[in-house]
């Protein structure tokens, strides 16, 4: 038996308050996770919500088969100072943090061995038990909230240059400045996070994608959202809630317009796909999708509010409804890939292909601008990461060369040697004497070697 929490979806037409249950390794219901995503709905968006279930259940299972506090198993309601304690171990024991403890709260740095769900399930955790406080589950305070440190912190804001006095207004200039920034009350705090995108430069991923979807029989609505992430490098939700108005408004029919996160539903910035992807959008929104239309309607009769994809039952389809397909296909084939990812396939694919094809440096930087503008990153400097990569990837290349060049020299030698004892003709030994003019640039750095 596979010891695991896990979860599943409400079955249709079954009445219950709960979109989904969390069960425990014995397949019972364990109505805290349980709880908690519920509680979440709402409060944020439904992906972000069952990210942070997920990133807790193996959490919960750790904790039920392997903590210990004084020779007993740890509970999730338990004291504080115990779940901590728990909490500490699994962080640098299953997640390969190193802890630091830094007056009343402790540091967390990530190692290279740490994955990129470090944070996440911090703010999972912390948020699990402000639900369960609030839902009346859990008797004590939060035991991810420090709220030592951060009465520190504010009195340390407060406090004057005089003893015994309050900082005067900062408009009065007697005071240095204190540097804005929001105050947390977390008890680990993660100090070396920083997000990198990651680096996927298999060219075959979309098919192998594509062949894991057809295993499972993938719908062709499956089958065009699929297309158009790896065609376009758009976010999940980005594809799944356009509309037949975004199709519409474009002058190209390779290209719907779409939101961006943080755009708050705002059509900000547009999609391009393949003229291959354009008949099977079409081919499912007049075949598919007319089926579970309620009127019946090809894309002509459709109005620009209706949505492009349906559910099977007929209404607006959405990411979760979307990525039970997905993750299907990815547990039939055993990959692990987050859908997301396919936008890392995407610009690293888009990056490799500017600078195979580039014929300067300024057609590089005019398409490099083009794509940050596509992407619509809020960092700009993003791009940098992915440079670096094909930096190294060319440095490799041109190591490679070198040590073929290396091992035919060495080849040319071994053969040199043995005509020369054989008194046979040989290879004419290689010039040493003759002079050559170095390269400033190349002296510089020949230098500056230790």
């Amino acid at each position: 038996m596979v010891f695991k929490y896990w979860y599943n979806y409400r079955p249709e037409g079954v009445e219950s308050r709960f979109e989904l249950l969390v069960f425990d390794p014995r397949n019972e219901p364990f109505l805290p996770l349980t709880e908690f995503y519920q509680d979440c709905l709402g409060k944020i968006s439904k992906s972000s919500a069952l990210s942070y279930l997920k990133s807790l259940l193996p959490f919960f299972g750790w904790m039920e088969l392997y903590s210990n506090y004084q020779g007993k198993r740890i509970q999730w309601d338990d004291h504080p100072q115990v779940i901590r304690e728990a909490f500490e171990t699994y962080l640098m024991d299953e997640m390969a943090c190193k802890i630091r403890e830094n007056n009343s709260f402790f540091l967390v740095n990530r190692t290279n061995k740490s994955p990129n769900t470090v944070n996440r399930f911090l703010s999972a955790l912390k948020s699990f038990y402000k639900s369960l406080i609030q839902l009346k589950q859990y008797k004590y305070s939060n035991p991810l909230v420090n709220s030592q440190s951060i009465l520190e912190e504010y009195t340390n804001q407060t406090t004057g240059a005089r003893k015994g006095k309050l900082r005067m207004p900062t408009v009065a200039g007697t005071e240095d400045p204190i540097p804005h920034r929001r105050l947390t009350d977390s008890y680990f705090k993660l100090v070396n996070e920083e997000w990198r995108p990651e680096i996927i430069d298999d060219p075959h991923l979309p098919y192998r994608i594509y062949q894991a979807g057809k295993k499972v029989n993938w719908s062709l609505r499956e089958v065009v959202i699929a297309r158009m992430l790896f065609e376009t490098g758009a976010r999940a939700s980005e594809v799944i809630k356009l509309t037949i108005g975004d199709y519409r408004t474009r002058k190209s029919f390779q290209e719907v317009n779409t939101f961006n996160k943080g755009s708050h539903g705002r059509r900000v910035k547009f999609l391009r796909f393949s003229k291959d992807t354009v008949k099977l959008l079409f081919r499912y929104i007049n075949n598919e999708r007319i089926i579970l239309d309620s009127f019946n309607r090809n894309f002509e009769a459709l109005p620009d509010n209706e949505p492009i994809f349906l559910t099977d039952s007929g209404t607006p389809h959405n990411y979760n409804a979307w990525y039970y397909h997905w993750n299907k296909a990815m547990n039939k084939c055993e990959i692990k890939l987050n859908p997301h990812k396919s936008r890392h396939w995407f610009v690293t694919t888009r990056v490799n292909e500017i600078y195979n094809t580039s014929k300067t440096k300024a057609e590089i930087e005019q398409r490099k601008s083009e794509l940050i503008k596509y992407v619509r990153w809020s960092n700009s400097s993003t791009i940098e990461i992915y440079e670096h990569h094909f930096d190294e990837q060319k440095h490799r290349e041109s190591h490679d060369r070198m040590l073929e060049h290396m091992k035919k020299n060495e080849k040319e030698y071994v053969e040199q040697n043995k005509r020369k004892r054989k008194g046979k003709s040989f290879l004419p030994s290689l010039e040493t004497t003759k002079e050559f003019k170095i390269d400033d640039k190349i002296q510089e750095f020949l230098d500056g070697l230790e």
